[in-house]
């Protein structure tokens, strides 16, 4: 079973065809990086991935769960239980502690936190001695860490990265993508990664490329952000 499938998804905004006949499938635990030019629809996709949007024709599977069946209700809890985003925004909660923040989803769940959970995600992002912090007081790359562990938590069919580097300097952005693709071989959570950045696309093993609202082509990125350059260049000269 793949951990994500979609087939002839399209979306519009309005008269615009943002997605039209979007189609792709990451294996159980792969590592994909999704790249394109700015409005080329690949954060709308993993907005609908997640249930964060409707599709207007097309199906993504999750799991072998049909995300664009749900409705917003069981949408926001199979995305709690079987999806991890990660926003470039990071999108925690300031009032909230890093420990408060990584459990947060199983908590608006009604499950109940686990401890041993926390702290093996804790020790695997480097977090140590910070889980009493608030976001305020983290640097960025240690608020994208805690992110990473909230959409680890639940271990997830599949992580959405939606340009988790591009609110951070360089040396935390490489930080970032090693640390993803860590978690990637640990925790065998799929990893769906927009990104414009050869450099963190060479995080993955393959990198689909996004034109005319479908997928124009996929490669094997050799970890090599030259090759990943050079493909990108070719793919929309």
């Amino acid at each position: 079973m793949n951990a994500l499938t979609a087939e002839g998804v399209c979306r519009r905004y309005g008269e615009q065809e943002v997605l039209k006949d979007f189609s792709l499938a990451l294996a159980e635990g792969e590592f994909v990086a999704l790249m394109g030019p700015s409005g080329s629809g690949k954060s709308t996709f993993l907005h609908l991935a997640a249930g964060l949007l409707s599709a207007d024709s097309g199906r993504i599977l999750v799991g072998g769960a049909d995300v664009t069946a749900m409705g917003d209700g069981a949408a926001t809890k199979f995305r709690r239980r079987h999806v991890g985003v990660v926003f470039q925004s990071f999108n925690l909660l300031d009032e909230r502690t890093v420990v408060e923040n990584i459990v947060l989803p199983a908590k608006l769940d009604g499950a109940k936190p686990d401890p041993a959970r926390v702290d093996e995600l804790v020790k695997k992002l480097g977090l140590s001695g910070k889980e009493r912090k608030r976001p305020s007081e983290l640097s960025g790359g240690e608020r994208q860490r805690v992110a990473i562990a909230r959409a680890l938590y639940s271990k997830p069919d599949i992580v959405l990265a939606d340009e988790p580097t591009g609110n951070l300097d360089m040396k935390s952005a490489h930080e970032i993508c090693a640390i993803l693709k860590d978690l990637n071989g640990s925790e065998r959570s799929a990893v769906l990664l927009v990104t414009h950045d050869p450099v963190v696309a060479a995080a993955a093993g393959r990198v689909a490329f996004l034109k005319d609202g479908a997928v124009a082509a996929v490669h094997e990125t050799n970890n090599d952000p030259e090759l990943i350059a050079k493909l990108y260049l070719s793919a929309y000269a």
